[in-house]
């Protein structure tokens, strides 16, 4: 049964996925390390404060370092700046970790996947840095790096 009232509900309340796709129905690596590495509302917060961010593991430590005022705002745009924090830890990893390169999950998210077959959900780390500062970004790239 159709009830329009509930469909428009639906469709705005439904989780948002994306989808990149290549040759075959898999995820093209490049468009999708591409629109993942954007991380726009990140970058411009760092280049306030000074710090570049060049996908290097030095922009990890500096962002580390920087006072995180964006805790007092709202929680939408504490969401966003999770989002793309974790997103920004996940272009570093890919582009500096042998091996490693973005997955989609059967969820729809975007995960990081190792050489060894280990997943990262960098978007929850990323979350969890821009609320509470834990875990350093540039120590989640040092430990990536090792496995």
């Amino acid at each position: 049964m159709d009830i329009p009232l509930i469909t428009r509900w639906r469709q705005r309340h439904v989780p948002a996925r994306f989808a990149v796709f290549g040759d075959g129905g898999r995820p093209d690596p490049e468009t999708l390390a591409e629109l993942l590495g954007e991380c726009q509302l990140l970058r411009d917060r760092a280049a306030e404060d000074g710090v570049e961010l060049d996908d290097s593991a030095a922009s990890l430590s500096a962002l580390d370092q920087l006072v995180p005022s964006w805790r007092d705002e709202e929680e939408q745009a504490l969401d966003r700046l999770g989002n793309d924090a974790g997103l920004y830890l996940g272009t570093v990893i890919v582009r500096t970790v042998p091996g490693a390169g973005w997955e989609v999950s059967p969820n729809g998210s975007p995960v990081v996947r190792l050489a060894t077959g280990r997943e990262i959900d960098t978007v929850e780390l990323g979350h969890a840095w821009a609320e509470n500062g834990s875990p350093e970004l540039s120590q989640v790239l040092a430990e990536t790096a090792e496995d």
